[in-house]
């Protein structure tokens, strides 16, 4: 005969813990209530609150059970009956109470205490609550209440003043991990370190959720639980998306970055869910940047060495920008529309964090050049020597790197030049005895002949050569900048659109981003004093709004008022009458036709 197949039984339930020591994550809370126990201190009415599954139901049973051991009785005496569970969730009446109330007064037949256990007690009603107040707080000496609730501050604060509470915390991940693997372990399941950890993460410190999704994925992966496998059940982003996209940030290289994001995206994952795990990201990449906080880090040893890796090449200043900013973003995606354009004016932002530094200090250990003998004065280039070309608006000129004690190379192709180099003229021309005469700078006006030059400085018979950077560098540069501009000057019309300012979504869409933004000056043009008031009462958050999508914290705004004059003029009742017929002419036809007169 073929032996009786045992019933399923689900995880939380079968491997609920019988006593203090199989409890896990809560040593505070355990030793408490079983020293209490031990020294006979024990109080009428506990609140256990704290999330789901974290053991405060469990817990109470256990107290429940070992207050009526230890009064020396055998451990085959059932006193279950002195066990009293209510759900306050289906008896939150005020009737459920007084029968609650009635049953107390009766001691217990077997053993000391009777224990009533009431979950969700943030479900009772007011009154329930009021009727419960007076039995709570003096309730016979056989009567222990034990409450449990996940919303402690739906509890009013007279019941909470006659309870000794109890905080429950999340439960670890690696405790949870360790534990799942005595689960395998039991079960004979195989199981990768890494697809436990992502469950544990995925559980949020509850292990009834940890030990639920256990038991769904083993039966998704028939008893072989793999990394894979699980990230593909539970829809999870995978940890190499991250690094890339980090790495890509860090370099700056924003088209491979929205083109990551897109991908992402396509795979079905939340926006929400994505700036989430970024933020996530950095952060643990910032715990990485110190031993000593390595061990905040959650995750496996595989990811652990990862996380090492690319911790060690981008810096902590970086990391605390792009921080702030995914989590501005995290904060604003759940009001936007566009969750797509926000996502990406984020990942712009993030990327544009190193290429302003580079931009505003290219070499930071050439603070200025090097001369081998005294210096002599300067000899200040000719006229046809010096040509700066004037950048058109919104073009963005990076600084120069002078090499020192190098020979003149020809340059290649038509470059730049910075107009900082003569201000270094002057300081070097300073160390000698005699003063040298100021350098000046001379502007070309011709907009169209941009002919950038290179410039020569003759310093004690040693000529030092200025390269700078070349013209499709800083288009590259400044097409970076100018995207940025237009996706949040976008996003903020469209956001004021939708917000309901619509006098002051007029103003400020007359703005000219081709001509308005140079020098970082928005310049907006107002009619009258009401447009003045009511661009005042708005113009901070507008501001704020466009430095924080653009990464540029010296962007202003200007205002100019250009007063249309309106010339008072009486008209004649033909000047009226022409003037109407010129926008309508049928009118000339209906004068003719009714044989009317232009009256006077």
């Amino acid at each position: 005969m073929s032996a009786k197949k045992e019933t399923y039984v689900v995880s939380a339930r079968k491997y609920r813990p019988n006593n203090w020591a199989e409890v896990i994550g809560q040593e505070a809370i355990t030793d408490t209530l079983r020293n209490s126990i031990e020294q006979d201190h024990m109080a009428h009415a506990y609140l256990f609150c704290g999330p789901r599954g974290v053991g405060k139901t469990t817990c109470a049973r256990i107290f429940a059970k070992e207050i009526n051991l230890s009064e020396q009785q055998g451990d085959d005496e059932d006193f279950s009956f002195n066990i009293f569970e209510l759900d306050a969730a289906s008896n939150n009446k005020v009737d459920d109470i007084r029968n609650l109330t009635d049953q107390v007064r009766i001691p217990p037949q077997i053993g000391k205490y009777k224990v009533y256990i009431i979950d969700e007690v943030h479900m009772l009603s007011t009154q329930a609550f009021n009727a419960f107040l007076k039995t709570l707080e003096e309730p016979p000496k056989h009567a222990i209440f034990i409450l449990a609730t996940t919303e402690k501050h739906k509890i009013i604060p007279t019941i909470l003043s006659r309870c000794q509470i109890y905080d429950f915390n999340r439960i670890p991940v690696e405790e949870i991990v360790t534990h799942l693997k005595i689960i395998t372990e039991k079960e004979s399941i195989s199981a990768e370190e890494e697809a436990l950890h992502v469950i544990a993460q995925k559980a949020d410190g509850a292990l009834r959720d940890a030990l639920s999704i256990f038991d769904q994925l083993v039966s998704f992966t028939n008893g072989k639980l793999t990394y894979d496998a699980v990230l593909k059940n539970l829809h999870v982003l995978d940890y190499d998306y991250y690094f890339k996209l980090c790495k890509f940030l860090y370099e700056s290289d924003y088209t491979s970055a929205i083109l990551l994001l897109d991908k992402i995206l396509k795979l079905g994952f939340d926006a929400s869910h994505f700036i989430g795990g970024l933020g996530s990201h950095l952060r643990d990449l910032l715990v990485c940047q110190d031993k000593r906080t390595v061990e905040l880090l959650e995750v496996g040893q595989a990811v652990r060495q990862q996380y090492l890796d690319q911790a060690g090449v981008v810096n902590a200043d970086w990391l605390l920008e792009a921080l702030k900013e995914s989590q501005q973003a995290e904060f604003r995606i759940k009001t936007t529309t566009n969750q797509r354009l926000l996502l990406e004016i984020a990942l712009l932002s993030i990327a544009g964090l190193n290429a302003e530094k580079k931009k505003s200090n290219p070499n930071p250990e050439l603070e200025a050049p090097r001369i081998k003998e005294p210096a002599k004065p300067a000899v200040i280039p000719e006229k046809s020597e010096i040509e700066i070309a004037e950048p058109k608006s919104g073009d963005a000129i990076a600084e120069k790197v002078v090499e020192n004690d190098l020979p003149p190379e020809p340059i290649a192709q038509a470059e730049v030049i910075a107009p900082e180099i003569v201000e270094q003229h002057t300081q070097l021309a300073s160390l000698v005895e005699e003063p040298a005469p100021e350098p000046q700078k001379r502007v070309s006006r011709n907009r169209d002949r941009r002919k950038p030059t290179t410039i020569s400085l003759n310093i004690d018979k040693e000529e030092v050569e200025v390269k700078t950077v070349s013209i499709s560098e800083v288009a590259e540069e400044t097409g970076l900048a100018k995207m940025k501009m237009d996706l949040a000057w976008k996003h903020v019309l469209q956001k004021l659109e939708e917000d309901g300012f619509n006098a002051f979504h007029t103003i400020v869409r007359r703005v000219n981003l081709e001509t308005d933004n140079a020098d970082n000056i928005l310049t907006i043009g107002l009619q009258h004093n009401v447009e003045e008031e009511e661009f005042g009462l708005h113009s901070s958050d507008f501001l704020q709004d466009l430095r924080r999508l653009t990464g540029n914290k010296d962007l202003q705004i200007q205002t100019e008022i250009t007063e249309v004059k309106i010339e008072s003029k009486l008209f004649t009742p033909r000047e009226k009458f022409e003037h109407l017929a010129k926008q309508n002419p049928s009118l000339i036809k209906l004068k003719q036709d009714l044989d009317l007169d232009i009256a006077y």
